[in-house]
């Protein structure tokens, strides 16, 4: 009896290895492919749709057009530094600082202000949504990843792409469309400036109808993307 055990435990062993082997040829696929092919969904859009048809919502639909950099406004990837990660341009992947200011606050709940946006892309292209120590760690393998193989204007697009800015929208260009009636090239600095705002809890926080404490933050980010230095900050870095 021991010895079947023994056996069958073994053969738990190999298959977890194998499962474990073949996720991690699927994201190291995924890196390769999508530093240049469109990225055709997120693993937090598929996340959000089973969890709407679970629930019984058959109208739900997680949505995404797929544009290129230069379709973006620039005024968009400007506000998405400017509120997210600053140091974005010359980071590996981590804001030490940021990190370590958050370990010294225990129980303090600004998780994504320590997120740069290689993080969160990482995190919305290849994992679950949630908090846990698991999912930090496989997130902090797949930013090394992509910091590794994807250009930082990569990264960017990527993220802008995928990002979520309210229940259904994923993407600048059909955040764009859906709020602004017009596609994400030619989004002003306002507007830009709007949708970075809801970034940090889109599903709370609405761009079709702000609330104040988004119209202030929309404000803050406006001031953060002239200090930054406008388009020239963009230019420098080759960001667009």
């Amino acid at each position: 009896m021991a010895k079947n055990k023994g056996k069958l435990w073994q053969r738990v062993k190999v298959w977890i290895a194998k499962f474990l082997l073949a996720w991690l040829g699927i994201w190291l696929a995924g890196i390769l492919l999508f530093s240049f092919l469109p990225v055709p969904f997120s693993a937090v859009m598929v996340e959000r749709q089973l969890g709407a048809w679970l629930h019984g919502n058959f109208d739900y639909v997680a949505h995404s057009d797929w544009v290129s950099m230069d379709e973006i406004s620039p005024w968009m990837a400007l506000a998405v530094i400017a509120s997210e990660d600053q140091k974005f341009p010359e980071h590996w992947g981590f804001d030490v600082a940021a990190i370590q200011s958050v370990l010294d606050n225990e129980g303090d709940e600004r998780m994504r202000g320590a997120s740069t946006l290689s993080q969160q892309t990482a995190k919305n292209l290849f994992l679950w949504d949630g908090r846990s120590w698991v999912r930090k760690g496989l997130e902090a393998g797949l930013t090394v990843g992509i910091e590794t193989v994807w250009t930082k204007r990569r990264i960017l697009t990527v993220y802008l792409n995928i990002a979520e800015f309210g229940n259904g929208v994923f993407g600048v260009e059909e955040a764009s469309q859906r709020y602004f009636h017009k596609p994400a090239s030619r989004l002003t600095m306002a507007e830009a400036a709007l949708l970075a705002a809801v970034l940090p809890n889109p599903i709370r926080f609405r761009a079709d109808a702000p609330s104040g404490y988004i119209r202030q933050r929309q404000q803050w980010i406006m001031r953060q993307m002239r200090q930054l230095g406008g388009e020239g900050f963009l230019n420098r870095y080759k960001l667009h």
